[in-house]
This record gives structure tokens, sequence and C-alpha cells, in this order.
């Protein structure tokens, strides 16, 4: 099946470019371009896209908002590019509903992996980037879509992982952790394959989007907790 992708920068030269690299690849196809957030909206709503390669600073719209829009419409999701190594735009683009941040400098290759990554329904951020986001990301008080708001208490939070199954929980556990599929398997010795059930369990149960958000779950309801700073 050929993965429909929607390229949005308002930078002719950095569009072109991007999608002319994924309009080479094998199994993908770029089916419209766009130059600023609105145009990306737009052009999703139009031809119904897989994945949209936003670029956050847009005129008109910027990504950020076009992202929101997007993803609240469902159908596609969203892999944000920026020249800016900034740790909010990071948050924003997680509170938006993005499921992988790109900066601008990103090698051929890795492009091309970040479309099917995102296509497939996994999330782009590795594990261990994962749990570094978070832990900052939860300090500053940020909500995740569908989650206990930070702060709500731990009573809240337990409650809400009610739904999981004693594996379901563990599982959860060591997502919150940064821990690979591979890894969780062989902590709980299991198979790859009866992990992605537990995940996909996980998503169903609490209504996450992806692993990045069960990642930020794990942290809002308590199931991890961030450490205490130094004292000093």
């Amino acid at each position: 099946m050929t993965l429909r992708v929607v390229v949005a920068d308002d930078q002719e030269l950095v569009r072109s470019g991007f999608a002319m690299i994924l309009d080479a690849q094998p199994g993908i196809e770029v089916v419209a371009e766009a130059g600023d957030g609105a145009e990306a909206v737009a052009a999703v709503r139009r031809h119904a896209p897989d994945v949209a390669l936003l670029d956050i600073r847009m005129p008109v719209m910027d990504g950020i908002g076009a992202c929101r829009e997007i993803t609240a419409a469902g159908g596609c999701r969203v892999v944000m590019l920026t020249t800016f190594d900034i740790d909010e735009y990071v948050y924003e683009a997680l509170r938006a509903g993005a499921s992988g941040f790109l900066l601008k400098d990103v090698r051929r290759d890795d492009l091309v992996h970040a479309v099917r990554v995102v296509a497939r329904g996994d999330s782009l951020l590795a594990p261990s980037v994962a749990r570094r986001l978070v832990e900052q990301y939860t300090r500053q008080g940020q909500g995740v879509p569908g989650g206990v708001p930070a702060g709500a208490g731990a009573a809240a939070g337990a409650a809400r992982l009610d739904v999981l199954t004693a594996r379901e929980r563990e599982t959860l556990l060591m997502l919150g952790r940064g821990l690979s599929n591979a890894e969780i398997a062989s902590r709980m010795t299991v198979s790859e394959h009866t992990v992605k059930t537990h995940v996909g369990n996980v998503l169903a149960k609490l209504g996450l989007r992806d692993r990045i958000q069960a990642v930020i779950c794990a942290y809002e309801t308590g199931l991890v907790t961030v450490p205490a700073p130094p004292l000093g």
C-alpha cells in the first residue's frame, strides 16, 4: 500500500527538497505541498493523507495550530519539522497531537524512516528520548489528552489505571521508564509479540494515541515518578 504524504513548509526550496526525497521512495507518494498551516489543513482535508510533515514556524497558521486541527479530525498522523532545537517546541508539538519531531537537518534516510514509522502507528521518539522529554514536560504541569491533569493526585491516577490487568500495568510502568519492546520482553520473559499486544491494550483502555502519550500517562498518574532535584 502506498503511503500518502502532505509536506508543509513556507520555504519553497526546503518544502520541494523534502517532497522530492519522499516521492523518490518506493511506496511513498507526496500528494500535496503547502506553504502555510492553513493550506496544510486544507490539503489534508482534500487528499486524506496518511502523514503530514509540518514546519513549526509558518505564516497564516503555524505548524502547531495546523497539527492540532489535523489530529483532532483523525486519520492523519503528524511529524513536526523545525530548525530550532528547543524543548518547548517538542512539548507544544506533543500537546497538539504530533507523533514525531525532527530537525530540518535530518538525514535523508532518517526522514524516510520517520514517515514510515509514524504511518504504521508508532511514535518517532526513541524511548530514552521520550523519557527525558516527559520528565521535563510533567514538571511544567502540562496535561496529556485523555489523561489526568498533572497534580491531580495519586488517587485519581491510581483509579484511572484500574482498567489495566497486572501485566498491562507492568508494561505501562516499563514504558514510562523508557524501555523498548525488546527490553520489556526480556524483563517480563515473554515474546515481543506479547509485549506489542500489552502495549496495544494499554493504549486502547486508557484512550491514548501512541507510546509517547503512554509514557506521559505513566508519569501523570504517579506510576512512574520524576526524581526530585538535588538540594543545594
